[in-house]
């Protein structure tokens, strides 16, 4: 394998795609990619001046100032509201208190208590000062699917005004077993976007439940109770005026908490969660069950920003190829014993902006691109996409004539790699461009290892994709890096490990890192959008993709190949 990457490396030297290496002994796959300089960009981003980058604090001014001034000193263009940097992005903040609580009535008996963080976790995103319900009824609607296309309806029309829809996560054909109706339905151990937490309260909005509470189990969703509760009841959300549904109260329940919830009414989860499998499965309410409390909310409204810079295309400049990764964290925190933390987030995603702005400087130092180059740093993705979803839907560019989108949202600190991830496989043609970079440069593509995690569905592309726009996410916590030291074994030591600090304080920038391969993955995102930006090329959604229909919607609007 090393001698192919020696190959691969003098293929693309004469090809005149990268400069010449500095030494015969390592190949530069990844120029012009600079991995000393990605390094001084996270340790920045992740240093205490930006404690943590949360949206509406200090620390966010800081980070939208600094990625502006990185812009203006490679040379771009201001690409944001009203010829500025950035794009104002309206939210609600909310938090409620960390004492909330909430009293389940059952029939004549005492009840169950349940308490924010241990039994329960409690949001909203309602701009109020307490959320009050009053004895609702509880509704299992199984998996919270309305999915025409496949033959899917766990609702049945029934009536949720007024109450509390229980949910399980992930997709109803997550635990099938072959040959049960359910299989293939969805996506098998893959998860869809019917299988996201974000799906499952915008239905239950939709079908006028007051509430959602989904049922936490650690295989479906993928990552434990513990990551539930991090956020410590603080909700982000776009504030659009009262022009979108919501609930009053969304959370989740505690697995083992929601099966003694369910026995204690007579019912056996276990057994409904099979029910919920079947295309003939209607809801359920938990007979003599209703939910009562009342819990303060501190409500704040509050203006964050995108970061958008653009090189201007000098043939197609209607025509954009967008490259982009989020510049928010979790900010500044208290731990379990009350102790200060800061949440740096300096791999998630810090590593992406600082690959964002490694390609923006091969672009402006190269021949002036046909097509326009739009460079996005989003706000709030860390809070459910809000940054990159209020841009989709406050477009500064024609998405019909949006080219593609690239989105990158973690990178690894491994070094080097045999291969190189799709997430998502068989979306679109954008991952066949990829992975014929990356087999120039050496690597093999592989389909995620966890598709299960819905990571498809979990960053800033996903908006685009909704919106029709072909796209391509690298998320480097895909799979086990095959590393060019140390192979699987150590591949899969560097992804625990930083498992062991997603979203925590330990996502800290350190020396000891090496960072060829992320600069390796920037460099192949570069060459895929490079070959968009001198063409007359227009990526496509594959047959199967539930975002081609949208895409065909405003072929018109596109010039033909």
């Amino acid at each position: 394998m090393r001698s192919a990457r020696f190959s691969a490396a003098a293929f693309l030297i004469g090809m005149g795609l990268f400069a010449s290496p500095s030494k015969a002994a390592e190949p530069l796959v990844y120029a012009p990619m600079n991995p000393a300089r990605m390094s001084d960009v996270i340790r920045t981003l992740a240093s205490d001046p930006f404690e943590g980058r949360a949206p509406g604090t200090i620390g966010a001014i800081r980070s939208v100032n600094y990625i502006v001034s990185q812009f203006q000193a490679i040379g771009l263009e201001p690409a944001g509201d009203n010829g500025t940097w950035t794009q104002e992005v309206p939210m609600i903040h909310t938090k409620v208190a960390p004492d909330a609580l909430a009293h389940f009535r059952i029939g004549a008996s005492d009840g169950l208590d349940f308490h924010q963080s241990e039994q329960i976790y409690l949001t909203t995103s309602t701009p109020s000062s307490q959320i009050r319900i009053a004895d609702a009824p509880l509704v299992f609607v199984g998996y919270g699917v309305t999915a025409p296309g496949r033959d899917w309806d766990d609702f049945k029309n029934v009536d949720l005004k007024g109450k509390i829809a229980v949910i399980l996560i992930n997709d109803p054909d997550f635990r099938a077993e072959p040959g049960e109706p359910v299989a293939g339905r969805f996506g098998g151990r893959t998860m869809t976007y019917y299988g996201r937490w974000t799906y499952k309260y915008e239905e239950a909005a939709r079908r006028g439940a007051i509430g959602a509470l989904i049922i936490h189990d650690t295989a479906a969703a993928s990552y434990p109770w513990s990551t539930v509760i991090a956020p410590g009841g603080e909700t982000f959300d776009l504030d659009r005026k009262g022009k979108s549904e919501s609930l009053v109260m969304r959370g989740w329940i505690e697995g083992q908490a929601a099966h003694e919830l369910f026995a204690r009414s007579g019912l056996d989860l276990d057994r409904l969660s099979q029910q919920a499998r079947r295309p003939d499965f209607s809801p359920v309410t938990l007979p003599g069950v209703t939910l009562t409390t009342s819990i303060d909310v501190n409500t704040t409204r509050l203006q964050s920003r995108n970061v958008l810079a653009k090189l201007p295309g000098t043939t197609h400049p209607d025509e954009t190829i967008v490259y982009g990764a989020h510049w928010d964290a979790f900010g500044k925190s208290k731990g379990p014993h009350g102790e200060a933390m800061i949440r740096r987030g300096a791999i998630d995603d810090a590593s992406g902006i600082a690959a964002v702005l490694e390609i923006a400087r091969a672009f402006k130092s190269g021949p002036a691109p046909e097509r326009t180059i739009l460079f996005g740093a989003w706000t709030a993705e860390e809070r459910g996409l809000l940054g990159s979803t209020w841009y989709v839907e406050h477009p500064l560019v024609s998405l019909p004539k949006t080219v593609a989108n690239f989105t990158i949202d973690v990178l690894q600190m491994g070094g080097m790699a045999h291969n190189a991830f799709l997430v998502g496989a068989g979306q679109d043609s954008l991952q066949d461009d990829f992975a014929t970079i990356a087999s120039s440069q050496g690597r093999v593509t592989v389909n995620e290892a966890l598709p299960e995690r819905g990571a498809f569905y979990r960053a800033d592309h996903l908006p685009f994709a909704r919106a029709g726009v072909p796209v391509l996410p690298i998320m480097d916590l895909a799979g086990y890096p095959d590393l060019l030291q140390g192979g699987v074994p150590a591949g899969r030591k560097w992804l625990e490990a930083y498992m062991a600090c997603y979203h925590q304080p330990c996502d800290a920038w350190s020396a000891s890192w090496d960072l060829r391969g992320a600069a390796e993955d920037a460099a192949a995102l570069y060459e895929v959008g490079r070959s968009l930006a001198f063409s007359r090329m227009w990526p496509s959604w594959k047959q199967g993709s539930e975002f081609k229909a949208l895409r065909e919607r405003t072929d018109s609007e596109r010039p033909a190949l």
